[in-house]
This record gives C-alpha cells, sequence and structure tokens, in this order.
C-alpha cells in the first residue's frame, strides 16, 4: 500500500511531466521542430508523386522492389512523426492536455528503420534523392524519440522501459471515481 508521501511524490513527479510537456509545446523550439517535420513530410510527398515515380520506372527489378520497400518505410516513419508533432501542437493549442498526450497512443514508440541490405547488390543503386530523404526522416525520427523519451519521463529515475509514467496516475483516478455514477 502506498503512504500518503508516496502519492504526492508521484503526483508531483505527474506535475512535472506535464509542466515540461507544455513548457516545450509552447516554445520556439517546437516551433521550428514542427515546420520542419511538415516541410518534411511535404518534401517527401512531393518527390514520391513526381520525380521519385520517375526515378523507379529507371530501376530495374530488384531495384523497384527496394525502392517500394524504402518509401513504404520512409512514409510510415515520417508519418509517425507528424503524428506526434501535432499533438504536442494540440497540446499547445488546448486541444489536447499534456495528461492525455502522456498516453501510449500518442508516444513515439518504435526505432528509426535502418537501411542495412535494403538495397539488393546489383547495379540499381538508391536514387540520392529518395536516400537523402530517408537519412532526414531518421534523424527527425530520432530527434523527436529523445525528445518524447526525455518529456514524458517520471522523475530523476525515470518509469522502467515501456511502462507509462501516469499509468499509476491513471488507476488512482479510476479508484477514486470508481464507486460514483
Amino acid at each position: 500500500m502506498e503512504t500518503e508521501t508516496g502519492k504526492s511524490g508521484r503526483n508531483d513527479m505527474v506535475s512535472e511531466a506535464a509542466v515540461r510537456v507544455a513548457d516545450f509545446a509552447a516554445s520556439e523550439h517546437f516551433r521550428r521542430l514542427f515546420r520542419e517535420g511538415m516541410d518534411l513530410v511535404e518534401e517527401t510527398a512531393s518527390y514520391l508523386d513526381g520525380p521519385g515515380r520517375e526515378d523507379a520506372k529507371r530501376l530495374g527489378r530488384a531495384g523497384a522492389l527496394a525502392y517500394a520497400a524504402e518509401s513504404m518505410t520512409l512514409t510510415t516513419q515520417l508519418m509517425q512523426s507528424a503524428s506526434w508533432l501535432l499533438t504536442q501542437r494540440a497540446v499547445n493549442e488546448g486541444e489536447m492536455t499534456p495528461f492525455e498526450a502522456a498516453s501510449e497512443k500518442y508516444r513515439l514508440g518504435g526505432k528509426s528503420h535502418p537501411r542495412d541490405g535494403m538495397w539488393p547488390a546489383d547495379d540499381d543503386p538508391c536514387p540520392p534523392r529518395l536516400s537523402d530523404l530517408v537519412t532526414r526522416s531518421q534523424n527527425l525520427h530520432e530527434r523527436l524519440k529523445r525528445l518524447d523519451d526525455n518529456l514524458f519521463r517520471e522523475g530523476p529515475g525515470g518509469a522502467a522501459p515501456g511502462e507509462n509514467p501516469l499509468a499509476g496516475q491513471w488507476s488512482a483516478l479510476e479508484s477514486a471515481f470508481a464507486g460514483r455514477g
């Protein structure tokens, strides 16, 4: 059973995380990062829908398959990054609380997708523009993942890996309101 001091300490840590999230979402750093991320999404979409199609047509069978896999991975990773950025913007605009943003469904999970072994060992090299977009997307995702980990850490010791730092708080709230209805 948790003591009152334990509950208070946990509440303080949860409050600290909420303050970090709210402060970050309102910062100039976030605005620049948001613009960078959304610009990369737009640039990638323009490439894949235009010049990228021509690049893919010039590839052989193995290269075309690698291009398709690379572009799907790139698109998935960028959509994860964009979703995370949009969640933080929703916090800043008051459409979502920092507590809601801490939910696992809004957190940036996973790792960036390594490219090692993606391209076949034939004469079809990865188109340079696609390679550049993949590298930039990976860098963005890694930066956002570090931010996510830091913003939503529970406190100096942090939560256990994979543990939602607000799970205990949600549990306490559910218990408190369970008998009302």
